[in-house]
Order: structure tokens, then C-alpha cells, then sequence
């Protein structure tokens, strides 16, 4: 898609998800042909003109001021991530003013950073962009043991979309792909040239149908903080919280860690998987591989 496409459909589907109550109008239109907003409602709420707004919405934003965008932001209830994705659509268009800076994607932590890592007794990963695992912890590559079970760097997206053993991996797999796609979505917004990402893309969108029918939901999002249920194949189901931050020191890498409440039969199996994993790689003098007990619901 060119960005003229991505920012009609940007536009189109944050219209359609905002009601008339929600931006205080009333609703005496009748029956309304379109889901949400009308065009001349959000050129209203926004003060500039129905053409003109609807220019922007067929991808003609290269001649919108910041002023304008930010009030296009307001008019769409757009949260902090949708509105710095609609910016970041405005640079690639060439907007007055903004312009689009190209990062590369680093592929390693720092030696420092990665005895940090190794010092947390909760599970950590770190990854870039285009979600390549970058570093981990021993918790951490067991926690994510199918993310790690390939002969390529491990790949989160790829993993998720790919691999048929993450639609068990993930208790909820229909929204790990909706947060992975949303998550890419926001990334390839803030670095449009990068050549890797926009290849995994293409091969995400070539290789599954989930993936093609997640990215044409247009989210953005930002893993921070939340509660997900992994189906651990070493320990069983472990429902824990994961707090994401970017990584001081180290552009374009973010770091998750996962954590369940003391004393509580999750925290316990996260507690088990470091051994779990070492014993992965140990054989039992019969022959058989080593066996680590079940934790005490």
C-alpha cells in the first residue's frame, strides 16, 4: 500500500469507531449509512472545511499543518499512539515540516545490559521493531521456549502468525495477533525505510491470512503493561503481568518483563522455569529426560 492508502484507511476506520455521543453531537440523521462519524461531523469538530477534510481523508495530508493534524486528533479521539501514528503518516506523505529519519535496528544489547538480564530472577526478553528477540534471560527463553525452538534469530511476529503451536502457546490468540499486528503497524509508522521490517511485512501478509486481516484493522498499539495467559508447554497455564518500557541507552529496543503475585500457584510455575529448561538439556541415567516436579497449586 502506498501512504496515501494507509491514511485513508487510518482515517476511515478511527471515523468509524467514534459514535456522535462520544463527541457530544446529537444524532437526529436518522438512520446513518456509515458506521460512526460522518465526514462533515469530524470537518466540524476539527473547524476546517468538508472538502478539505476530505481531501486529507483520501490521502492528500501532505499540505496539513501540525495545527491541523492535531485537530483532526481531537475531532477522532485518537489516543497518544494514534495521533503519533498519524504524524508519522504525515512525514512519510512529506508534510510542511515534518520530516521521516531512518533508524537502523540494532541486533544486540550491550554486555552490561545483558548481566542485567541475567541477574532478574523474573522471565525478561528484549526485542527491536521488526520483534527479533534480541536478548533474554535463562527465565526469559524458557518462558518463550517456542519462540526460541528455530534455526533463525527467534521472531515474535513470525512465531505468533507462523507457527501453528502459538494458537495454544497464547490462551488468547486472536488477541496476540491483533496486538502483534497493531505493535509492527506502529512501528513501520515511526520508520517507514526500514528495508528488514517492511520485508517482514510482506512476508507476513503473504504467508497468512490472520496477519492480512489483523493489519487491515489499521491499529496501532504499545506494549506497556497488562496481563496475558501463556499455555506453557513445560509447566502448564501461567497467567501472568508484563511491564515494557524502552530500554535506556538503547534506541529502538524495548525490554518486557513478566511477573505473577508471591505466593500464588503462577508465581510458583514461573519459578520452575529455569530448571524446566536446563532439564530439557539433561538426560536421566536411564536414559530419559530429567524430570522436574509440578508446583503445588
Amino acid at each position: 500500500m502506498t501512504v496515501k492508502d494507509d491514511v485513508r484507511e487510518f482515517l476511515i476506520t478511527r471515523r468509524a469507531q467514534v459514535t456522535p455521543g462520544e463527541v457530544g453531537l446529537a444524532d437526529v440523521g436518522g438512520d446513518r449509512r456509515v458506521p460512526g462519524l460522518r465526514r462533515e461531523e469530524v470537518a466540524m469538530l476539527a473547524g476546517v472545511s468538508v472538502d478539505y477534510y476530505t481531501r486529507l481523508e483520501r490521502g492528500n495530508i501532505r499540505s496539513a499543518s501540525e495545527s491541523v493534524l492535531n485537530a483532526i486528533a481531537r475531532a477522532l479521539l485518537l489516543n497518544d499512539l494514534e495521533q503519533e501514528h498519524l504524524f508519522d503518516l504525515a512525514r512519510r506523505a512529506g508534510a510542511s515540516g515534518l520530516s521521516v529519519a531512518q533508524v537502523r535496528q540494532p541486533r544486540a544489547v550491550r554486555e552490561s545490559v545483558q548481566r542485567v538480564l541475567d541477574s532478574l530472577a523474573l522471565p525478561a526478553v528484549v526485542y527491536n521493531a521488526p520483534h527479533d528477540i534480541v536478548a533474554a534471560n535463562e527465565a526469559g527463553r524458557a518462558l518463550y521456549v517456542i519462540h526460541f525452538d528455530t534455526d533463525t534469530r527467534p521472531n515474535i511476529a513470525r512465531t505468533t502468525f507462523l507457527d501453528p503451536r502459538a494458537q495454544t502457546f497464547y490462551a488468547d490468540w486472536a488477541q496476540a495477533r491483533r496486538m502483534t499486528a497493531a505493535m509492527l503497524r506502529l512501528e513501520v509508522g515511526r520508520n517507514p525505510l526500514d528495508e528488514e521490517l517492511t520485508a517482514l511485512i510482506g512476508e507476513l501478509s503473504t504467508r497468512s491470512a490472520h496477519f492480512r486481516q489483523d493489519w487491515a484493522a489499521h491499529d496501532v498499539h504499545e506494549h506497556r503493561s497488562g496481563v496475558k495467559t501463556f499455555n506453557h508447554p513445560g509447566v502448564g497455564a501461567i497467567q501472568v503481568a508484563f511491564d515494557g518500557w524502552q530500554l535506556p541507552g538503547e534506541d529502538g529496543l524495548s525490554i518486557v518483563t513478566y511477573s505473577a503475585g508471591p505466593g500464588t500457584p503462577d508465581a510458583d510455575r514461573l519459578a520452575l522455569l529455569p530448571a524446566w529448561a536446563r532439564s530439557r538439556h539433561e538426560v536421566s541415567l536411564d536414559g530419559q529426560p530429567a524430570k522436574v516436579d509440578e508446583p503445588t497449586p
